[in-house]
Parts: C-alpha cells; sequence; structure tokens
C-alpha cells in the first residue's frame, strides 16, 4: 500500500515540499497506514506506544516500498544492454 501510494503522490508532494525527501515520504505515508490500521482494530488511541511501534515500523515498511520500487526499475535477471522500450 504504501509503495503504491507513494508512487500514484510524488509528483504532487514534490511540487508542494520540495524539501521533503521520497524515502521520509515513506516513512510518514507508512506510519499514517499503520497507525489507521492499528486504530481500526480497536487499539486504544490513547496509547503513546500505539503511534511509537507504528512510526518504528514505519521505516520498515518504507524500506520494503523502496526495494520494491528498485526491483521494478532494475528486474532480476536484466542486463544493461536489454531493451526497455
Amino acid at each position: 500500500m504504501t509503495f503504491l501510494i507513494v508512487q500514484y503522490t510524488k509528483g504532487l508532494v514534490d511540487r508542494v515540499a520540495r524539501w521533503l525527501p521520497t524515502d521520509l515520504y515513506a516513512v510518514v505515508v507508512s506510519w499514517l497506514i499503520l497507525t489507521a490500521a492499528q486504530l481500526a482494530i480497536g487499539a486504544d488511541a490513547g496509547d503513546w506506544r500505539v503511534y511509537l511501534l507504528a512510526l518504528a515500523n514505519g521505516f520498515i515498511v518504507a524500506a520494503a516500498a523502496g526495494q520494491m520500487q528498485n526491483k521494478a526499475l532494475n528486474p532480476p535477471g536484466a542486463t544493461k544492454g536489454d531493451d526497455k522500450a
């Protein structure tokens, strides 16, 4: 989910907030998704641990989304001479 949201919205975010790197934007997006998921299953909105754990996991999810981006641009087994057209 993070990968798709970042891919579809990063152009807009780049125009509005040029100072925000895409990697950090992906962490924010994943933090929002993970927090919403926890609250949707009944987590206590007043418990600070929900937000801190979502942030910690957000870094992992953002790194995985970045790896998905890398694999999409450079598929395994492809060589530099492959025709990408």
